[in-house]
């Protein structure tokens, strides 16, 4: 598990596949969810399955968590409530498909953040693996041919989706701003946070008679997403990001329309065409090349600032404690 937890590419390839499953199980309850109501159940339930094992740490994280609660605020209102609820509501007017194909700005728009916020260097091999992967994305979508390309249609649902990416992109490079606390306690804060916020639009949203309706379908739905996109994804991506830097881990992002497509095969029966095997390798190509740009270029502070490893391979410790503070 401690190999794991330093692997940042496995981690971040974890992440998108989480949210590629969010994408698909969503889209398939929509209609029966209220938006904001699953939403704000996303963050519910890692906050409380995070409280016994974040409890102590946070008693230790507290100082530094009130000394940048305005940091927090933001990156709990950005990477939590505003992020999933937008989430949501795209879903609500577009296709699963489309919103997996939309993740595919992310990267690009969390370079154009990093550039715009901390002044960040693009990397000319990072550079291409982006590029490369985006055209593997336009490649799918396009279904091998230029004149579907032409004929994509943008609806309401899919600019709700397009400036979600934004908010996630501004998310992203800002997680370098994040203080040296536990990761269990940082959740913790963004789980809780969020659905303080999110908590008065819901209980609008039922008085309005969008009520979340009981089947089988929706409380498995509101437990996916509360533990794999809610609580194991976001741990995910955040440690990935500390690891390696938001411009570094954008491109794994590329990954979510490629595991959307397989997922549909397997669920539901939708033959792979060639033009999914072209887009597929220019996916993991730019993968490979964006990944296997120099690290300490776009690394976070967080992540040059970790500190270094004992002889018996942990890390700093908490007061009493034996678990490793990463």
């Amino acid at each position: 598990m401690r190999r794991l937890f330093l692997n940042p590419y496995v981690l971040l390839a974890f992440a998108s596949l989480c949210w590629s499953g969010n994408h698909v199980v969503a889209r398939a309850v929509a209609g029966h969810v209220p938006p904001i109501a699953i939403s704000t159940l996303r963050w519910l339930i890692p906050a409380f399955l995070l409280w016994p094992l974040a409890r102590r740490r946070m008693e230790y994280d507290w100082p530094l968590i009130k000394q940048n609660w305005v940091t927090m605020l933001w990156l709990a209102i950005t990477g939590g409530a505003l992020f999933s609820a937008l989430q949501y509501i795209g879903l609500q007017y577009t296709t699963a498909i489309n919103v997996s194909t939309m993740n595919s700005l992310a990267p690009v728009l969390i370079v154009a953040a990093s550039s715009l916020l901390f002044r960040d260097r693009l990397h000319l091999v990072q550079a291409a693996g982006i590029a490369t992967s985006l055209i593997g994305v336009l490649v799918i979508v396009a279904r091998g041919t230029l004149q579907t390309l032409a004929e994509l249609k943008l609806n309401w649902g899919d600019l709700v989706i397009i400036f979600n990416m934004l908010v996630f992109a501004v998310y992203s490079a800002g997680l370098r701003l994040r203080p040296s606390i536990d990761w269990l306690s940082f959740l913790f804060v963004l789980s809780v946070v969020s659905v303080i916020a999110q908590l008065p639009f819901a209980v609008w949203e039922a008085l309005s008679g969008y009520v979340l309706q009981p089947t089988w379908a929706t409380i498995l739905t509101v437990a996916y997403v509360g533990i794999f996109p809610g609580l194991l994804a976001i741990a995910a991506w955040n440690r990935g990001v500390e690891l390696v830097g938001a411009n570094r881990a954008g491109p794994f992002l590329h990954l979510v329309p490629l595991y959307s497509a397989v997922l549909a095969g397997v669920l539901l029966g939708e033959r792979l065409a060639v033009y999914h095997v072209v887009g597929f390798a220019l996916i993991l190509i730019g993968v490979w090349l964006a990944s296997a740009a120099p690290t300490r270029l776009n690394a976070s502070p967080q992540a040059e600032e970790q500190p270094a490893l004992s002889p018996a391979g942990q890390t700093g410790t908490c007061p009493g404690e034996s678990m490793p503070r990463t």
